[in-house]
């Protein structure tokens, strides 16, 4: 079994930190293994603490009567060095309530207003995005986004676009461009199913 002893920080960064983990592994052999983390310290890494609080929400949104546009945004993301296709993101802050934090990062993203939908917690319990190289978890919620698109509420180091996309474009963008990975299983889902959040009622 594989043992973790001892966890030391390597970094004083604000919203990710690299925290070295040392131990053993299931043959008694020592090993060294570094982690990106949203935790502020190290009793608050899910290794340490055993909790699986979110770091952030994933926000699927359709938008338009129909219901027939999914809200993306085209984000330059800095460890890619291009732009990538993903649903609006962002972090949770201490004490808040993730549905909250998915209104108000929808609105600082794009600009819209966000309903989320009801649903069962299994659908929007914290899910682990890259776990061999980070404990970070995000909830997905669902809902959806009215008004006009914004881009007046970005931070200064976000390069974002908005996409409301349709079918037609979905399929080019799956077809042509980089799309994070949680975003393109649900737009090829979206591109088949006559009510995208028809699963969402299957614990009923």
């Amino acid at each position: 079994m594989i043992e973790i002893k001892e966890v030391i920080r390597q970094t004083q960064n604000k919203f990710l930190n690299m925290f070295e983990y040392r131990g053993t592994n299931k043959v008694g052999h020592d090993f060294r293994y570094f982690v990106a983390s949203r935790a502020d310290k190290e009793e608050n890494l899910k290794a340490v603490s055993g909790e699986n609080h979110p770091d952030g929400v994933i926000m699927y949104a359709l938008y338009g009567e129909k219901e027939d546009r999914v809200v993306l945004i085209r984000q330059f993301r800095i460890p890619l060095g291009c732009y990538i296709y993903e649903f609006p993101a962002g972090l949770v802050d201490k004490g808040e309530d993730y549905r909250a934090a998915a209104v108000r990062e929808m609105h600082e993203e794009t600009g819209l207003a966000f309903t989320p939908v009801d649903a069962d917690q299994m659908y929007e319990a914290p899910r682990y995005t890259t776990a061999g190289l980070t404990d970070e978890s995000c909830c997905m919620v669902y809902g959806h986004a009215s008004g006009e698109p914004s881009r007046k509420y970005l931070e200064e180091g976000e390069d974002i676009q908005i996409i409301l996309a349709d079918r037609d474009e979905i399929r080019r963008i799956l077809k042509e461009e980089r799309v994070a990975l949680m975003t393109a299983y649900q737009l090829m889902h979206f591109l088949v199913d006559q009510e995208p959040f028809g699963f969402l009622k299957g614990n009923e």
